[in-house]
C-alpha cells in the first residue's frame, strides 16, 4: 500500500472519478446474491467474476452478485472487504495494458470464522449456483480418485455433517471445500430451498463427473448420508467446463501501474493475460447468469474443447518448458521466442496433436494453435521454464500420451511427440545429475515420482530412454511396449543428450 493514497471502496471511487479505467460494468448496489464460490484465488476474480458480471449486464439482471469465500486463510477476505468486494483486473498484453474494476464480488468469507453464513447462503432460495475454483488437490481425493477419508480436515467436515443431517446447527468452521459444500447442501436439502447447479472451474478431467462422483462417494461414507445422496441425485446438477485464462501473482510493480491508472491503491488487484475462455455444459438445475452473453461457450459437450486445449496449449507448453530449461531460457517468452523450440512446438502440433482432434463446434484448430503460441510470447504471463516443467510424471500422461496413443493406433510414428517425451527425458536426467543451470540456479527435479525417476535416470546415456520408457506408471504397457515409439524416442534422446554434452 503506498502512504497517503486513498484505498479503493465504492465511496473514494465515486470520488476520484478516474479517466481511463473501465468502471463495473454493473452497479454493485443494486447487486443481490445468487450465486457463491468457493476459493476465492486470483483466478476466479480474473475470470468466472468477470464473466459472471459482464453477463449480468448483458441481461439487465441484478441476482448474480457473488459471496466469495477463501479457503486456507482471511488474507483474501482483509483485502476485499475493506473495499466493498471491488477490485482491479490489470490486463497485461504483448504491448498494451488496461485496467476494469469488478464490483460482482458483493460479499467475501472465511469459513474459519463464517462457516454458519457461507452454509446459510448456499441453501437461501434465492442461491442458484455454486462455483469452485479450489485446485485439484483441494478436493482432499484418494489415489483411487475417490475421497481420502482419512485426511484429517475432511474428516473433522464429515462428523460435523454427521451431526447436522441429525439436526444440529452448522456452527463449526469447515475446514475442506468438499465439506464445506456438503454442509451447504444438507442445509438446503432441510429447507427446502429447491434445486441447485455446481460448478466446478478446476483443471481436473470431465471435472462435473468427478465432481458429482465424489460428492455421491462422500454422502455414502457418512452415517445417514442417503437420503441427501438421494436429493442431491434428483436436485444437483454438476455441468462439465474447461476454463483458461493465464492469471500470473501480482506483484508491486503491478500494484504501481494499477495505482497509477487509477489514482487509488487497490490491495485485491489480479493480473491477467487478454485471452480469455469458458467452455460449460449446458445442463443446469435452475437459473444460471446468461454467460454466453459474456463470451462463453455453453455446449452439449465439453470433452472435445478440453481435450483441444490437453493436446495443444498443455503439451506444446510443457514440451517448450523443457527445451527451453535444457536451453537456459528462464521464460516460456523466452523459449518460444527460439526459433529451434517454437519449430518443435509446432512440429508436435501439426504433426501429431491436430491428427487426433475433431474440432469442436466454432474452434478453428489452426488458428487456436497460432493463438496459443501467441500467448506463449507475451513475456507479461510471467511463466517460467522449470515453473511449467514442475511434476512432469503427472503431466505427460495427460498432456501428451494420449496424442502418442491414438497416433499409435492409427498406425503412425508419432516422432514430434517422441521428441516433446525424450526433452522430458533430457530434462529429468540433467536435474537429476545436478547439471542444469537456469539463470545461475541449478535446477532440481520437482516431482512426486522423483526419487524413481532418478533411480532410472542413472546409469549409461546409451541405455536412458528404455530406463525411462520402462517406468509404467507414467508410460503404461501399451506405449512402453510400442517398438516403434521407443525407437524414435531412442533418437530423439540421443540427439538431445549429444547437443547438451
Amino acid at each position: 500500500m503506498s502512504a497517503g493514497t486513498p484505498r479503493l471502496s465504492r465511496t473514494t471511487l465515486a470520488a476520484s472519478r478516474p479517466r481511463g479505467v473501465q468502471l463495473p460494468a454493473v452497479d454493485p448496489a443494486d447487486l443481490r446474491v445468487g450465486l457463491v464460490h468457493l476459493g476465492l484465488g486470483a483466478f476466479h476474480r480474473a475470470h468466472q467474476a468477470v464473466y459472471t458480471e459482464d453477463a449480468a449486464a448483458a441481461a439487465g439482471e441484478t441476482r448474480w452478485g457473488i459471496l466469495g469465500v477463501t479457503q486456507r486463510s482471511a488474507r483474501v477476505v482483509d483485502q476485499l472487504a475493506p473495499q466493498d468486494g471491488l477490485y482491479g483486473v490489470l490486463t497485461k498484453g504483448t504491448d498494451q495494458t488496461s485496467l476494469r474494476l469488478v464490483g460482482s464480488l458483493r460479499d467475501v468469507a472465511f469459513p474459519g470464522t463464517d462457516t454458519p453464513r457461507v452454509v446459510a447462503t448456499i441453501a437461501a432460495p434465492g442461491t442458484h449456483v455454486v462455483t469452485l475454483t479450489v485446485t485439484e488437490k483441494g478436493y482432499r481425493r484418494a489415489a483411487d480418485g475417490g475421497p481420502d477419508l482419512q485426511d484429517p480436515d475432511l474428516a473433522a467436515d464429515l462428523a460435523a455433517l454427521a451431526g447436522e443431517l441429525r439436526g444440529a446447527h452448522p456452527d463449526s468452521p469447515a475446514r475442506s471445500p468438499l465439506g464445506l459444500l456438503l454442509r451447504g447442501l444438507a442445509l438446503r436439502r432441510r429447507r427446502d430451498a429447491g434445486p441447485l447447479t455446481v460448478v466446478c472451474c478446476d483443471n481436473l478431467a470431465d471435472n462435473g463427473a468427478v465432481l458429482a462422483a465424489l460428492v455421491a462417494a462422500t454422502l455414502d461414507a457418512v452415517p445417514g448420508g442417503d437420503r441427501l445422496r438421494d436429493w442431491v441425485e434428483a436436485s444437483v446438477r454438476f455441468p462439465g467446463t474447461m476454463v483458461d485464462r493465464i492469471v500470473p501473482a501480482t506483484t508491486e510493480a503491478h500494484r504501481a501501474e494499477a495505482r497509477a491508472l487509477l489514482g487509488l491503491d487497490d490491495a485485491g488487484l489480479v493480473v491477467g493475460e487478454p485471452f480469455s475462455q469458458w467452455v460449460v455444459e449446458d445442463r443446469f438445475a435452475g437459473p444460471r447468469p446468461a454467460w454466453e452473453r459474456a463470451g462463453a461457450t455453453l455446449t452439449e459437450e465439453v470433452a472435445p474443447f478440453e481435450r483441444a486445449k490437453l493436446r495443444v496449449l498443455n503439451a506444446s507448453h510443457s514440451t517448450l518448458a523443457y527445451l527451453g530449461a535444457l536451453r537456459g531460457h528462464v521464460t516460456i517468452a523466452q523459449a518460444v521466442a527460439d526459433p529451434d523450440l517454437v519449430a518443435a512446438a509446432r512440429a508436435l502440433i501439426d504433426d501429431d496433436v491436430l491428427p487426433t482432434l475433431v474440432a469442436p463446434d466454432g474452434l478453428d484448430l489452426a488458428g487456436y494453435r497460432d493463438d496459443v503460441l501467441a500467448r506463449f510470447a507475451n513475456p507479461n504471463t510471467g511463466h517460467t521454464t522449470v515453473q511449467v516443467a514442475m511434476d512432469g510424471s503427472v503431466k505427460l500422461p495427460q498432456r501428451l500420451l494420449g496424442t502418442v496413443r491414438d497416433r499409435l493406433d492409427a498406425g503412425a510414428v508419432p516422432t514430434a511427440a517422441a521428441g516433446a517425451v525424450a526433452a522430458w527425458i533430457a530434462y529429468v536426467r540433467a536435474t537429476t545429475q545436478g547439471e542444469l543451470e537456469v539463470d545461475g540456479w541449478r535446477v532440481p527435479l520437482d516431482d512426486p515420482m522423483a526419487p524413481a525417476l532418478a533411480a532410472a535416470a542413472e546409469g549409461p546415456l546409451g541405455s536412458l530412454a528404455d530406463r525411462m520408457l520402462d517406468v509404467r506408471a507414467v508410460f503404461g504397457d501399451d506405449v512402453a511396449g510400442s517398438a516403434p515409439f521407443r525407437t524414435a524416442v531412442r533418437a530423439a534422446v540421443a540427439e538431445l543428450v549429444t547437443v547438451r554434452a
